[in-house]
């Protein structure tokens, strides 16, 4: 064997790039590798045997197999905010500056302290949890519960936010090919030639599978070659998509598969623009499930010292990456594909001690083998392996005689396992099927099938056509012609094999689950102890809830039991799979959402002129709004509001209420539809007049408030506050397309569709007709509710003359993308005005001292009559909510009702959610509760704090005082009950 540069690097061979060497870090220790390796394939030239340790008893780990099934080369990739622990070094594509760490161990993995936990081994057997934790129960919260927690895991977290970006995709397709192995390409290609929509998803960085990784050819061309040639044609069809380093890891109703596209892993770091992964949410009308097979393990002692690994790896080791596994090698099969493998390291030059063959001869030995003088035991078993990393092994013959053979490295074959777990997402468990010594699916989520070796059929041959044959059903079946097979042809592949699952005359600890240490005994021990049941054999022992989730020790345990039991393994059963069927990063499920992205962020048309004013902003449901509008000098967020209310109430102000929700209704049944939506009537509202209205629940509760503006008999502009903007929309959806479909109405949002600046104060009326000198605003024009339609610049425009404020108000709209012009134009014209911006904090305090109500009064328990708009309720008609609004308990005469509260020590600040109680109660209990306060401000036009509330006999209780009750803040204070309108309460100012 000729190695060159990296010691165990091949000189020759494989499909790396030695024309791009990259250089990388495991351990802090610089190595080097090619363009085209994975971090594991770098391991293994460098000749890095050790690569972690065991969750339990932290016992040296070694690189086991080549693929995602990989339970012991986990890694830590990258560092600090993009750490990501846990990674399998066996998928991941070596990148220049690549920098990996190993885990479970300290202080370091060659000398790991906590190995002593090998000396407790006969403690710490299957169910030690259950039986060590349960006494004495003191101790659980002090002492048990902190050490689990603190053992628990394998890598850590950063505890960093994370830096990266994901993003998402969704795909739809006729079929959905999933693996892009020789069974995958086959069908794939009968599929796109006869026109099919066709996805391929392969987690592998290229297509091939096995062909990558063997020896064979495909129609007279090295597997490799072909599998580029195929995908290839596949990419230039317009009909195919291929999405590489992409993983299927959940199959879910309707025909959607759910799936992770590392996007950037393989970068050092994304590009601009790319994100680092990306979630695809694929819908397809049918699916293949090519995912080919996995090689079992044999249970035997030491099976998990670093050196031991499945012989499919040590072959796609020397095949694809030329990294030889070790100098001399030994070879334990009960399979043909065992001495495939050999044969390929014979040919790779790596020296073969032995091969060990568990079924009795004769044996069709390859010629490669024959030509090699390799020696080989016939029904013959491995027994144990030596060294802390292997050193060698003792081979017990057919004739019962040792035999102990000086290696570094052993290649396990022990039959394979069809790769179905996704196919069991729906819940149907697989079957036995004694041919194959292994499950099958039997009932596969609706429009799946599998093929090639994920459907039993091992050989390339076989897998080759069951793939072809499996999309040509699946083609005739959409409606087209049945197409024409490819006539494909292969070399040789045999494929027997017979299950040797367990080497009982071991005398070193033999491993079913190499992460999570679960032995031999510990499967006879949970038998003996009752947990006979496959789902309770997993608990017990955990085996199989690793991050490999069992895929190379389920079927092996399952044996055990069935051996342990007196059952057959179809008696013993398995279990089924749910998703993801590998592990997904929190992330990229997240996606954009997280963070300040959580939501999408919706700005106001006035936003970016807010910003440059100095604006603070606040999120109102989806919405960033202006708070408040800080000037030089001010300290403190309550000068900015108090001189803003200040300034609107004794001249003019505007406010940004863009975010209001804004619904066309139009129809010739407009009017009665929103009859029926409003607790007040709507229909007799003249064109070119709004109204205020209120809907309710169908239990009689507040839903929103607004106003309905008549434009045209079939014409009504609906507003909602901005909070209920979606739900009032979907409500009347409801109503008009379920409850009462026979009316001729349509509703559309248009929330976005229009910018809506609120004009407010003394000076209002003179600073509009200064902006628009042509339109008419006297109050015979546009009197109090008026609405009129005009242009500006060109446009439509809409003027109200609504007063949220309780000042002289108007509200004026133009289509959204020339609202920002339209601020502008108002502020030019407005500076002989003195105009002010105002945000949400006066606004909420304008209308607070005007005594309207908002959210923290339409909070989902209020009614009408509680607001004090019970007389809005008409008794001329039907609406949704009046007859529950009626019931006994939400007309009590004791409901909390809305009032207005003035503290008496007029320096005293109130507090909203502080309860009312009376200046009679003796004690501070939850009888004594009278109400609570809704909302608080400010008031400069008062001078002092104000507050709106809902109490007990309310109306009836003005001029009494009452105990403001807020233990949290600042304990009790004594406040005067009012009315609810602190200012203006004759109306002189709203009616200008």
């Amino acid at each position: 064997m000729t190695m060159t540069g990296n010691v165990h690097r091949l000189e020759t061979g494989g499909l790396v790039d030695r024309s791009a060497p990259l250089s990388f870090r495991f351990d802090g220790k610089a190595m080097t590798g090619f363009e085209g390796d994975t971090l594991a394939s770098a391991l293994v030239a460098n000749g890095v045997r050790l690569v972690g340790r065991s969750f339990k008893y932290h016992r040296p780990r070694g690189i086991l197999t080549a693929g995602s099934e990989e339970p012991n080369a986990l890694v830590t990739l990258r560092g600090g905010a993009h750490a990501e622990p846990n990674s399998r070094a066996t998928t991941i594509s070596l990148f220049d500056g690549l920098e990996a760490t190993s885990q479970n161990r300290w202080p370091n993995l060659s000398f790991d302290l906590l190995a002593v936990n090998q000396l407790a081994a006969p403690l710490f057997v299957a169910g030690f949890y259950y039986k060590t934790f349960m006494w004495p129960a003191a101790f659980w919260e002090k002492l048990y519960e902190p050490l689990i927690r603190r053992a628990a895991g394998l890598g850590a977290l950063s505890g960093l936010p994370d830096p990266d970006h994901y993003d998402r995709g969704h795909g739809f397709c006729d079929l959905l090919v999933i693996g892009g192995g020789p069974a995958g390409l086959a069908a794939a290609l009968t599929a796109g030639r006869a026109g099919l929509r066709v996805i391929v998803a392969d987690e592998d960085a290229r297509t091939g599978g096995r062909l990558l990784a063997e020896r064979h050819e495909v129609d007279g061309l090295p597997g490799a070659l072909w599998a580029e040639q195929a995908t290839a044609e596949l990419a230039a069809l317009p009909n195919v998509r291929i999405l590489l380093r992409t993983t299927v890891f959940g199959v879910f109703d309707g025909g959607e598969y759910g799936a992770v596209e590392r996007v950037s892993d393989h970068l050092a770091a994304p590009l601009p623009g790319q994100p680092r992964q990306r979630l695809w949410k694929i819908v397809a009308r049918r699916a293949i499930l090519a995912s080919g097979a996995i090689e079992r393990p044999i249970i035997f002692g030491g099976n998990d010292r670093p050196g031991v690994m499945m012989a499919s790896a040590a072959a796609t080791y020397v095949n694809r990456f030329a990294a030889a596994p070790g100098r001399r090698g030994i070879i334990f099969t009960t399979s043909d594909s065992g001495w495939t493998a050999a044969a390929d390291l014979i040919a790779a030059g790596v020296e073969l001690a032995a091969i060990v063959d568990a079924r009795p001869g004769p044996i069709a030995m390859p010629d490669a083998v024959r030509r090699a003088g390799v020696p080989v035991f016939a029904g013959a078993v491995v027994e144990d392996v030596t060294g802390r990393t292997m050193r060698g092994a003792a081979i017990r013959d057919a004739e019962g005689r040792q035999h102990r053979i000086k290696a570094d490295f052993l290649g396990m074959a022990g039959g394979w396992n069809p790769s179905i777990g996704i196919g069991t997402n729906m819940g149907a468990r697989p079957v036995w099927a004694p041919e194959i010594d292994s499950f099958l699916l039997d009932k596969a989520p609706p429009g799946m099938r599998a093929a090639g070796a994920a459907a039993g059929h091992f050989g390339l041959p076989e897998a080759l056509r069951d793939g072809a044959e499996t999309a040509a059903a699946i083609v005739e079946d959409s409606g087209r012609s049945r197409p024409a097979l490819p006539p494909l042809t292969t070399s040789a592949d045999p494929a027997g094999a017979r299950p040797c699952w367990h080497v009982a005359t071991r005398r070193t600890k033999a491993f079913v689950d190499f992460q999570h240490d679960v032995t031999d005994s510990d499967i006879g021990l949970a038998a003996r102890e009752g947990f006979v049941s496959i789902e309770h054999l997993k608990r017990y022992t955990t085996l199989g809830m690793a991050t490999d989730q069992g895929k190379t020790s389920q079927l092996n345990g399952h044996a055990l039991l069935a051996a342990a039991t007196g059952k057959s393994i179809a008696e013993a059963g398995t279990i089924a799979s749910r998703p993801p069927y590998l592990p997904v990063a929190i992330g990229v499920l997240a996606g954009h959402h997280r963070g300040t992205d959580f939501r999408p962020e919706r700005r106001t048309p006035s936003h970016d002129w807010a910003a440059g004013q100095g604006a603070t902003f606040v999120d109102v449901g989806l919405w960033k709004r202006a708070q408040w509008y800080a000037r030089a000098g001010e300290t403190d967020w309550l000068q900015s509001v108090d001189r803003e209310v200040s300034a609107t109430r004794g001249g003019v102000g505007i406010c940004d209420v863009s975010t209001l929700g804004k619904i066309d209704v139009m129809g010739p049944d407009a009017a009665v539809l929103l009859d029926r939506l409003y607790i007040n009537m709507m229909s007799t509202l003249k064109v070119g007049r709004a109204r205020y209205g209120v809907m309710l629940r169908d239990d009689g509760i507040v839903f929103d408030d607004g106003t309905a503006t008549r434009f045209a008999p079939d014409h009504f502009f609906v507003t909602t506050t901005t909070v209920n903007a979606a739900r009032v929309m979907q409500h009347i959806d409801h109503a008009r397309q379920v409850l009462w479909p026979e009316l001729d109405v349509q509703a559309t949002s248009v929330t976005e569709n229009w910018g809506t600046y609120s004009v407010a104060g003394p000076r209002a009326r003179a600073l509009l007709q200064a902006a628009f000198p042509d339109l008419p605003l006297d109050d015979a024009a546009l009197p109090y509710m008026g609405a009129a339609k005009f242009r500006w610049n060109g446009v439509p425009a809409r003027i109200y003359r609504l007063s949220f404020s309780g000042e002289l108000a108007y509200e004026v709209s133009v289509p959204a993308r020339h609202a920002d012009a339209l601020l502008r134009h108002l502020f030019a014209v407005g500076a002989a005005f003195d105009l002010t911006p105002y945000g949400t904090e006066a606004l909420g305090v304008m209308r607070i001292e005007k005594g309207h109500v908002a959210g923290n009064e339409l909070n989902g328990q209020t009614t009408a009559g509680d607001l004090g708009l019970g007389r809005m309720m008409s008794t001329k008609k039907d609406y949704i909510g009046r007859i529950m609004a009626q019931r006994p308990g939400l007309v009590a005469p004791d409901r909390p009702t809305l009032v207005g509260l003035k503290p008496v020590d007029r320096a005293k600040r109130l507090r909203a959610g502080a309860h009312l109680l009376p200046t009679t109660a003796t004690g501070r209990t939850a009888a004594d509760d009278q109400g609570f306060v809704t909302s608080v401000c400010h008031s400069p036009t008062l001078g002092h704090w104000i507050g709106l509330a809902l109490l007990v006999h309310g109306p009836e209780r003005h001029g009494e005082r009452i105990i403001i009750h807020d233990p949290v803040r600042d304990g009790d204070l004594e406040a005067e009950i009012c009315p609810p309108v602190f200012v203006d309460p004759e109306g002189a100012r709203l009616h200008g």
